[in-house]
């Protein structure tokens, strides 16, 4: 099975339409057999086409594989506990999270007004770093994705056993800088470690650019790496990933040297594998990229700006993922099972959060569901979409200049205050006259009402 990523081209739905189903269909005939969507952006939108890069898994036996796609509605709105997600899509250069972890403050400013932050392993991932908040849920992308679909759910455990799969590596100094960053993670946050293994041959990862700008890649190998998963299923809760991935030469000199202005080339490759193994296999999954060489770890990045500082100093970049896999939710696929486990679903998620222009099956998802959205401006990345032009409930989208009104914003939710109340000027709402096509104008009801004969 190989990771590959395809541009596709769709046209703009008619207004109001069930944008989900309207893309499934679309897509569903844009595709070779044996190839299966797991990553979907929308990176334009004009006047008749909506321009799509969709990551897929190819190579796929016939069995039963769940869809992206698949939607069900939630029926409630549990308004007990205020929760919301925080996305930052990974490999779009986002100013606030799309570089090694720095979007961590952000995360705990966020999660200092709900009562449950839900994030992905790219808000909070800096390396030897993750200081992710005490209330915060570190899911898998391609989970929160079910999850605001409706169609999984999370189940909160005390502690996961975590399988970590490793490339073979020819250096015996490379492998074992991963191998000391799992034995210091076991020794020091008791991590409960139920077995590595070595894959070899190793995966083999390359990271590319898209037309878009977005970081992408492919991959080979998968078929190994989920026979191996599928062989040991009993043995763990969630997957810890370190393997090699390629890029170009001078991409690290590159990098380190743009001041934060180069999208990060590893992690699109990194969220294309992450969603595979979780969509499939209904496990938590984080990758880390294994260090290349020992070239490369001796090279000197001189001072870097602050956002990639944790990936100068790091050797294995492993340690976030292992610290957040720890208590990673575990998945519940079944949305009739949600209910009777006491699972987190869709119907106890109060708000989403996302930088601004993004589109992909979160933003759709909570458009369809009825969930509250907060763009923030200063946090976009590459994607320039113009999140108004989707068809939202009134007063369901907020676009806010930065995360300091977002939390504002979410305050504001959570004491059920319409965010509009404490802003000045204060407008007046002026009512609208509603008619039945081929109705006269009530007058006499009027009349009634006033009193008058």
């Amino acid at each position: 099975m190989q990771l590959l990523e395809r541009r596709v081209s769709i046209p703009t739905p008619p207004r109001n339409s069930d944008l989900i189903d309207h893309i499934r269909k679309s897509l569903s005939f844009r595709f070779v057999n044996g190839e299966i969507p797991i990553r979907l952006a929308i990176t334009s939108v004009d006047d008749s086409h909506y321009h799509c890069e969709v990551g897929c898994l190819a190579g796929a036996d016939g069995g039963k594989w769940p869809s992206i796609f698949d939607f069900r509605r939630r029926q409630t709105k549990n308004a007990g506990r205020f929760n919301a997600v925080f996305l930052v899509p990974t490999g779009v250069g986002a100013e606030i999270g799309g570089h090694a972890g720095d979007a961590t403050p952000t995360a705990e400013l966020l999660a200092s007004v709900c009562d449950r932050l839900i994030i992905h392993p790219n808000v909070v991932n800096a390396s030897d770093i993750n200081e992710m908040p005490a209330n915060a849920s570190y899911v898998e992308g391609s989970v929160i994705c079910r999850v605001l679909m409706g169609t999984a759910g999370l189940k909160t455990v005390h502690a996961n056993r975590i399988l970590v799969i490793i490339d073979a590596q020819p250096d015996e100094m490379i492998e074992n800088l991963t191998l000391n960053t799992i034995e210091a993670s076991r020794a020091t946050f008791g991590l409960n470690c139920s077995g590595i293994y070595r894959l070899d041959p190793p995966l083999v990862l390359s990271a590319s650019y898209s037309e878009s700008g977005r970081a992408v890649g492919t991959g080979d190998g998968i078929d190994r790496l989920f026979n191996l998963l599928r062989t040991h299923r009993d043995d763990y809760d969630a997957v810890a990933l370190s393997s090699l991935i390629t890029v170009p030469d001078g991409y690290h000199d590159a990098y380190f040297s743009s001041d934060g202005a180069m999208v990060n080339p590893w992690g699109g490759v990194e969220a294309m594998l992450t969603h595979a193994v979780s969509q499939f296999l209904y496990v938590p999954s984080a990758h880390a990229p294994m260090m290349e060489s020992r070239e490369i770890l001796f090279a000197d990045s001189g001072r870097v700006d602050p956002r990639l500082a944790a990936e100068a100093i790091s050797s294995s970049f492993f340690l976030c993922v292992l610290k957040g896999l720890k208590k990673s939710p575990a998945i519940v696929p079944d949305s009739t099972l949600t209910r009777a486990t006491g699972a987190f679903t869709a119907e106890d998620v109060s708000c989403l959060v996302l930088p601004d222009g993004c589109i992909g099956l979160p933003t759709l998802a909570a458009l369809q569901q009825g969930i509250p959205v907060v763009a923030v401006r200063e946090g976009k990345g590459l994607m320039g979409n113009d999140l108004t032009q989707l068809p939202w409930r009134p007063g369901q989208l907020t676009i806010v200049e930065n995360y300091w009104e977002a939390t504002g914003i979410l305050a504001a939710l959570r004491a059920g205050i319409a965010p509009g109340a404490v802003r000045r000027p204060f407008a007046k709402l002026e009512p609208r006259t509603w008619r039945e096509a081929g109705s006269a104008p009530c007058t006499a009801a009027i009349s009634n009402i006033r009193g008058e004969p």
